[in-house]
């Protein structure tokens, strides 16, 4: 995982479809590859990217998905069909990135739940804004209302009041088919428990959310392979999960994240169910997407891990405490080499 290149960048095969114009995605979801020769073959349809999610709620988004997806060969006027061959020369240079241009922007965010007579103030007047390509840890204990923050910018949950915008797109009042769409078209996630199918091996795996999607068989093999060689899993990708190590499903877990290039990637606590070395591998991970381009947002319960983010977000009791960049962000891959 030496040679950092492109892969997911709403590209198809040059060969195979007219030339489109470049995505509104900004193509920011990168990874590190041992072979560009396959990144710059790497092809894709559509803008529907998915969430890793629970095998439930991907079944959930299919229905969504799949009048939204279409052919590449015919999708030179859809929504979805969106990224050129400057798109992927475009990830090469930060300078393309527009930082100031939000993909996260909440006001006066408020989440209440209902428990009987009584009523829980999980989020109390929520306001933020994370911008492209930054990379923010979101902290807090238990009962903070970090995970409710996080199920509503995944579109997973609704507000009770405030303003939510994901990448330019009010989401507040959408109905549930509009979610699904928007999730699949914008989110990556990545979650503590992995949530592989055991019946799978890692390459069917990650091919899932695309399958759901209606992308070509031979597509979507092509680009699994490669987010697989991209996390150094390209020698174990017809292994099934319980023949993989704990980061080895993460990996597995991350590649079936970026596979479609989304707008943002939320990571739930992602080092949650790993050994002190193992997480660091996982950030050097998160940490080369991001210095490519990619938007992340990440819970955690550990003070270290956030040292590898470049914005901490601390919340309790529902409100956000404090909003500061890192002034020391540590690098993952130089405590590896350490």
């Amino acid at each position: 995982m030496e040679d950092a290149v492109r892969l997911m960048t709403h590209e198809t095969d040059a060969s195979a479809r007219p030339a489109r114009s470049r995505s509104n995605a900004g193509g920011v979801a990168t990874v590190v590859a041992e072979d560009a020769a396959s990144v710059q073959s790497a092809t894709s349809v559509g803008e529907e990217a998915t969430a890793v999610k629970s095998a439930m709620t991907l079944r959930e988004d299919a229905a969504g998905v799949r009048s939204a997806t279409k052919d590449p060969k015919d999708s030179k006027d859809s929504k979805g069909s969106k990224g050129s061959k400057g798109s992927m020369d475009s990830i090469d240079s930060m300078e393309s990135i527009d930082y100031r241009t939000p993909v996260i922007r909440v006001a006066d965010l408020v989440k209440d739940y209902s428990r009987g007579d009584n009523v829980v103030h999980a989020l109390r007047s929520v306001s933020l804004s994370v911008g492209k390509g930054e990379f923010v840890a979101v902290m807090g204990p238990s009962g903070s209302g970090k995970s409710t923050f996080m199920n509503l910018i995944g579109c997973l949950d609704r507000p009770t009041s405030g303003s939510y915008e994901l990448d330019g797109v009010e989401v507040t009042h959408l109905g549930p088919s509009q979610l699904a769409d928007l999730r699949n078209q914008k989110i990556g996630f990545i979650f503590q428990g992995f949530n592989l199918l055991p019946r799978m091996d890692a390459l069917d795996n990650v091919m899932l959310p695309m399958v759901y999607a209606g992308v070509p068989s031979q597509i979507r093999q092509r680009r699994a392979q490669v987010a697989l060689e991209a996390v150094g899993l390209g020698e174990r990708m017809h292994h099934r999960s319980n023949e993989l190590s704990g980061g080895q499903q993460q990996r597995v877990a991350i590649a079936r994240a970026l596979v479609n290039a989304p707008s943002l990637i939320l990571a739930d606590e992602p080092t949650g169910n790993l050994d002190s070395r193992t997480s660091v591998e996982i950030m050097a991970i998160l940490q080369r997407l991001n210095q490519a381009g990619a938007t992340i947002v990440l819970v955690t319960h550990e003070p270290d891990i956030a040292t590898y983010c470049s914005r901490t977000v601390v919340f309790k009791d529902g409100v956000v405490l404090s909003d500061h960049a890192n002034q020391r962000v540590h690098s993952a891959a130089e405590a590896l080499a350490a």
